[in-house]
Parts: structure tokens; sequence; C-alpha cells
């Protein structure tokens, strides 16, 4: 199976072309996907990427969820489709309401760009069947945003299903309430994350090529359904 997965540029996008040389080294192909389009070109799975969509004027992701080709993505993921948000991905999808909670400013509100040890915490999503249970990766962290926040029992909610999927250890960059890093949706195929595994793909350029196994866990995920 040719396996297909889309990336999408907004305004603003950066790490669009990193994440497309991701998909490529886990043996998928990359198709890009444009903001303005309500084309997902037939895809079997997309990621939204990290950046500052448009901006981030409003607050982080609030104009890029009415962006044309979220309405498809939306629709999409949940029908099934994996969909993974790194970063500004994050906030996107969470403003999307396809993930709970918000992404706010940092504590101490200044930006923080840094190696990052994370620990999987949910090895049962589409990006993450990789990975040991418990294993501590070093991905890189860069927001200003990235303070992930919601309600007690929302929280109460994603540690009582097991949704909370990459957690910080050795310290919180942003204050993210229970050092959460990432969580999923109920049935693991939306993922976001603030690191950014798309830089964590080869030991050359990156602190590691931990990032990678989320790329080639949505590629495994994919063939195994066909």
């Amino acid at each position: 199976m040719s396996v297909r997965i889309g990336v999408i540029t907004f305004p603003g996008t950066l790490d669009d072309v990193d994440a497309a040389r991701a998909v490529r080294l886990a043996g998928a192909e990359a198709v890009s996907l444009w903001h303005a389009d309500a084309d997902l070109q037939g895809v079997d799975a997309v990621i939204v990427p990290g950046g500052f969509s448009y901006g981030d004027y409003l607050r982080a992701g609030a104009i890029a969820r009415f962006a044309p080709v979220m309405g498809e993505v939306v629709e999409a993921a949940r029908k099934g489709m994996p969909t993974l948000g790194i970063c500004n991905g994050f906030q996107v999808l969470c403003e999307a309401g396809l993930l709970p909670g918000a992404l706010t400013r940092n504590e101490g509100l200044h930006f923080v760009c840094r190696d990052q040890w994370l620990r999987v915490d949910a090895t049962d999503t589409a990006w993450t069947a990789r990975y040991e249970p418990g294993a501590q990766i070093l991905i890189p962290v860069k927001n200003a945003e990235g303070r992930y926040q919601a309600s007690q029992s929302v929280l109460d909610e994603l540690e009582g299903e097991g949704r909370v999927v990459f957690r910080y250890v050795g310290g919180n960059p942003n204050g993210s309430q229970r050092d959460i890093a990432g969580i999923a949706s109920p049935d693991g195929r939306i993922v976001g994350l603030m690191p950014h595994p798309e830089h964590a793909t080869e030991p050359l350029t990156g602190p590691s090529d931990d990032g990678l196994g989320m790329f080639l866990s949505v590629v495994d995920t994919l063939v195994a359904a066909v």
C-alpha cells in the first residue's frame, strides 16, 4: 500500500517542509495541502504543522480553524482519519473542537526554545504505536503559547481514559497543567502535541531521531488497516 499523508500550509506556517520530510523518511508520500482549498486530495492522514498560522492574530489557531481546508479535516478526522497537530497545529485542533482544552501563554510569558525530554504515556494511538510505554524521548520544543489548560473535569477525563499521550519530564517548559505535552481523542486517531517530532527524525540535524517513531507509527496503522 502507498500511504499518502497530507501536510497543510497556512499563511505563517513554518514547519510544513520538515513535516513533509519526516513523512518521506517514514516511507510515505507527502502531499501538500493549501489552506484555501477545501480538498484533502484523497490522503490517508493529515498533519497540521507548526508555525504562526495567520500571524496568530486573535489567538493562536483561532483564524486557521475557519480555513476551508479545516472544514474537510474536521469532517475526515471525526470519521477516523489519523490527524496530527504539532505546536500551532495542536492549537488549531483545539480551536476546531477536535481536541479538548486550550493552549495559552507560557508561564512567565517567555518564548521557550530548547530540547525537551518527554515520556510516552499512551502507545495505543495511531501515532505512537512504535514506542514502548514509558519511553523517554528527546524532542525540541519552541513556543510562546504552549501552556496546556483545561477544566479539572476534562483533565481527570483525559487521565482516566489514558488520553495523555506525552508528558514533560525533567522540567515543564511552559507551565502546562499536569505536565501535559500531548493528548489524544477518545479513539486515539487524533493526537496533538506542543513539541516538534519533525525536528527529531535524524541524529545529524536534531537532538535525536526519537520523533520519527510518530510518523512510522501512523504508516504502520494505515498499512495494517488495509
